[in-house]
């Protein structure tokens, strides 16, 4: 794993246009390849969880699943509604809409209790998921309609179209997140490099690495179905991390080639690099993909993707930076050379190197240096003081009633379940027997309706009649809830439906299989599925961050100590967005509206992350300790050598990811501000707290025992590169 950094970046560097033009032939063929086979999308199927999902298989096995429905709105512009001209509206919205392929049946016209909206409700073929592909043309039949009865509102709601209206969202958020992180991650690369194509290195590594990863990711998703989400994090993460490792890879050759002072060439500049920044790429990306790749634990299609997403991008940055990097740093290093001998030949002084830390964080440091168990203690308390909150954390499976309302479609949602308040929530009870017991069944349901109509909870409209499929084997019955999916009355109602309404009818019916799905089963049950995964994920992280940091830097100390750091990082973060999501204060600053609760998949996915990211910091600044001290340094010097030297870089990489982190605050979905809020507060404590105060304080105080049970290295210094002479000073 040493030397192997080391003999691809030989190669790399003395075959730099064949490595070039190499890397971009991968990106195109990763392209390529994702554009020719597709993304395969997750079915309904691949959601199902809990007593819900086993209630929608039973449905599906009996044909009677839940079918994606379109609802059509036609209310007056003004005044009382002309039930005439609403019926003749509702007559051409029903003959526009069995004319498409896509419907498979429009329902009779429904006029609410207060007179002033008629209703159409329309089904469309094919599974739920489907809905949102389909329901192009009813937005545009039903535009037509509005168009042909200017005097009426007619508009359009729904699973499908709300769902349709999501991703349209997210697409011009993911621009917007572009359109603000480009600019300044690269303004921030000029100003660590001061120089436009030293900038535009990393920016082009990491777009390309994203565009590779990309059509990975579309490959792969004919073995793990794709579930919408992880282009986001592919996109996140891509930007983030290939920013990252190409900076720590840039910063350490523009520092061997300072030291050098001109004695070695352009290649062999990059192979000390590829010995020291390269491995230390290498280790913090199997560390993020080791960490990421306990999400697949959780058995959940949504966590699958975003590790899919992750890993691939990760990979994929890590081995630019091993491969393609290093050649574009030798024809980048020939160009200086070239220009520093025309300067040389004109008499002019080469430009002053710059010190590695300067004012800002020499006074950072400076209290984990002079006192490191008070600077230890106080920045301790700190952070648990911030990772208080997260004690008080409330989890919620976000559902349609949680999006933007500067969704078309969830506006009219709104007005729909204000004229029908019915169309909340509905609970679907599934029952399977066999095809004698159907009528038995069929009564026992029946019941349960009519208690369901005397009960507050549920809505008192016309008595729910079930449906039972052809072969007599699976029933479903349908009770509405005339409040919101993330009310308590919704929960409640689902909890009084499950442990008291069923077990009093269909519960009594001994050999008979029931169970219970809907917006709040499905909800409440992906909740239970993830707080029960949680702690063999949060395990199995523990152990994978502890064995890696051991394997790293042979040192059981270092691992502990990277555990418990990585924990106080997540706590604090976590703890961070509890303070700001969870009530209603921040709504104005951070523009969204308060869930009550923390997004269900949040905390789990975050931790994971941030674990990760967390160790990215960890190998770089431990990696530079460690140096110092094969270099014959004392714990002591070590420790401040190589904070001293990782500081500024490590700065410069938090800035350029809490950018990319931070521009998903100003994104519409709210799931995906706490994401974004989250992170980007977590760097930024990591780099600042973690790294320039906790970690320097806690290895200032153990000295020599951080190593434990490594052994002192001999003084003088080994050499990292072949060939080169003794003492190798890569530090």
């Amino acid at each position: 794993m040493r030397q192997l950094p080391v003999r691809i970046a030989r190669w790399s560097a003395r075959h730099a246009w064949q490595s070039v033009v190499g890397w971009f032939v991968f990106v195109v063929l990763c392209l390529g390849a994702g554009i020719a086979v597709g993304t395969n999308q997750a079915t309904t199927e691949d959601f199902w969880v809990g007593e819900a999902g086993r209630a929608e298989s039973m449905a599906t096995e009996g044909g009677l699943e839940r079918t994606p429905t379109e609802r059509i709105m036609i209310r007056a512009r003004s005044g009382q509604l002309d039930t005439d001209a609403a019926g003749a509206a509702a007559q051409d919205v029903t003959a526009r809409m069995r004319d498409l392929p896509e419907v498979e049946r429009v329902a009779a016209p429904v006029l609410s209790d207060d007179g002033t909206v008629l209703l159409v409700s329309v089904t469309l073929n094919g599974p739920e998921l489907e809905g949102r592909k389909n329901v192009v043309a009813l937005l545009g039949q039903t535009a037509e309609v509005q168009a042909d009865h200017p005097e009426l509102i007619v508009e359009e709601t729904g699973s499908p179209s709300i769902s349709k209206g999501v991703n349209d969202q997210r697409g011009e958020d993911l621009a917007l997140s572009e359109r603000i992180t480009l600019p300044v991650t690269l303004i921030t690369l000029l100003v660590v490099f001061g120089s436009v194509i030293m900038a535009g290195v990393p920016l082009l590594l990491a777009l390309s690495s994203i565009a590779s990863a990309i059509g990975l990711s579309m490959v792969v998703s004919h073995v793990l179905p794709d579930a919408g989400v992880g282009m986001n994090f592919i996109l996140l993460m891509g930007l983030a991390v290939g920013v990252d490792y190409t900076l720590f890879y840039l910063k350490r050759e523009r520092e061997e080639r300072t030291r050098a002072g001109g004695r070695l060439s352009s290649e062999a500049l990059v192979e000390l690099a590829a010995a020291t920044a390269g491995r230390a790429i290498v280790i913090s990306g199997l560390a993020v993909i080791l960490s990421t790749a306990t999400l697949y634990l959780a058995t959940d299609v949504i966590f699958s993707s975003l590790a899919t997403g992750t890993i691939l991008v990760v990979a994929v940055a890590v081995a630019s930076s091993l491969t393609v990097l290093p050649a574009l740093l030798v024809m980048i290093g020939h160009r200086t050379e070239r220009l520093a001998g025309r300067r040389a030949k004109r008499g002019k002084p080469a430009p002053a190197a710059k010190p590695e830390t300067g004012r800002v964080f020499g006074a950072l440091l400076r209290p984990a240096r002079t006192r490191p168990a008070l600077t230890l203690c106080l920045s301790v308390l700190v952070m648990l003081g911030l990772a208080a909150p997260a004690l008080g954390m409330k989890l919620i499976d976000p559902g349609k009633d949680t999006f933007s309302r500067d969704i078309p479609a969830m506006q009219v949602h709104d007005r729909l379940t204000g004229a029908f308040p019915e169309l909340f929530v509905t609970h679907e009870v599934v029952v399977r027997s066999t095809p004698e017991r159907a009528a038995e069944v069929k009564q026992a349901l029946v019941d349960l309706g009519q208690r369901a109509q005397a009960d507050p909870l549920f809505a008192r409209k016309a008595e729910p009649a079930p449906r039972t499929s052809s072969d007599g084997r699976t029933s479903v019955l349908a009770l509405a809830v005339p409040f919101p999916a993330p009310s308590a009355e919704a929960i409640e109602s689902l909890t009084h439906l499950r442990q008291d309404l069923i077990p009093a009818t269909v519960g009594r019916l001994a050999g008979v299989e029931e169970a219970v799905s809907g917006d709040v089963a499905r909800n409440r049950d992906y909740v239970e599925h993830e707080s029960g995964k949680l702690p063999l994920v949060i395990g199995f992280l523990l152990l994978m961050t502890f064995l890696m940091t051991v394997w790293a830097f042979r040192s059981v100390v270092i691992g502990v100590v990277g555990v418990a750091l990585n924990l106080l990082s997540a706590g604090a973060s976590l703890g961070m967005l509890v303070l700001f999501f969870q009530g209603t204060w921040a709504e104005g600053l951070l523009a969204f509206d308060s869930l009550g609760a923390i997004a269900s998949r949040v905390p789990l996915f975050l931790v994971v992350i941030l674990f990760g990211l967390s160790m990215d910091y960890q190998v770089f600044v431990v990696s530079r300790i460690q140096e110092a001290r094969q270099q014959g340094m004392s714990a002591r010097e070590a420790v401040i050598e190589g904070i001293n030297r990782s500081a500024k870089v490590v700065t410069s990489a938090a800035i350029v990811m809490v950018t990319v982190f931070g521009a998903f605050v100003a994104l519409h979905l709210t799931e995906m501000k706490q994401m974004g809020f989250c992170l980007a507060v977590a760097v930024l404590l990591d780099a600042v707290i973690i790294r320039l105060m906790v970690l320097p304080s806690v290895l200032l105080l153990l000295g020599e025992r951080a190593w434990w049970p490594g052994r002192r290295p001999d003084r003088g210094g080994r050499p990292l590169v072949p060939g080169a002479a003794k003492p190798a000073r890569v530090g």
